[in-house]
């Protein structure tokens, strides 16, 4: 992220009131990121993180792992990022060609075409719980094995089970576990995680 004067002035207001908190200093620098781009300080009770979550998402990045996202306002918000450091390819679903369909939505036969293309992809679902339903059921038949899923869309029907799956999965994963969420949030996680590891792999290259 570029930064200016008046984000580290916020970022240092954000350090300054969210007071005690059991987050690594990589997972840390992820749930401020969400704080800023929200100004809400409950994600810092709302963000969970799986085992070696940032570790995989890192790996996957400098190995220019293909991402795959679910709705154009994600791949507009990170895609700066991304190419300014490691250039991974980034597809959305909805801009994917599929077959004419009733069953499904756009998004989620979008995901699922993607995901049987890429299936250790790197997959951002931000907003569209039905590409996370998709996503989980093809996880769960072991057609696919992400590097990570980070799962942050809002909503009140499906989307804490359908999370609580993938979590259960032992999938690398970074989710809201909450009714909140959406694109911003998910952009916050991906340009934080990229920040994180281009100090790690990309500066040193």
């Amino acid at each position: 992220m570029e930064w200016h004067i008046t984000d580290a002035e916020s970022l240092a207001i954000i350090d300054s009131e969210i007071g005690d908190h059991v987050f690594s200093p990589a997972e840390y620098e992820i749930v401020r990121r969400v704080i800023y781009a929200t100004a809400d300080f409950e994600y810092k009770s709302l963000i969970r993180f799986s085992e070696r979550a940032l570790q995989a998402g890192a790996a996957a990045l400098a190995a220019r792992t293909t991402m795959i996202v679910d709705v154009p306002m994600v791949q507009a918000s990170i895609n700066y990022e991304i190419q300014s450091t490691f250039a991974n390819p980034v597809y959305c679903s909805i801009d994917t060609l599929t077959r004419p369909q009733k069953e499904k939505t756009r998004a989620a036969w979008g995901i699922e075409t993607l995901a049987k293309r890429y299936p250790e992809g790197l997959f951002v679902i931000g907003q569209a719980q039905t590409a996370l339903s998709t996503l989980v059921d093809l996880i769960e038949a072991e057609e696919i094995r992400p590097a990570l899923v980070i799962a942050t869309p809002a909503g009140f029907i499906n989307t804490d089970t359908d999370k609580e799956r993938l979590r259960d999965s032992l999938i690398p994963s970074i989710t809201i576990d909450s009714r909140k969420g959406g694109a911003l949030v998910a952009a916050a996680i991906v340009e934080g995680l990229v920040d994180l590891a281009w100090q790690a792999y990309g500066k040193a290259r």
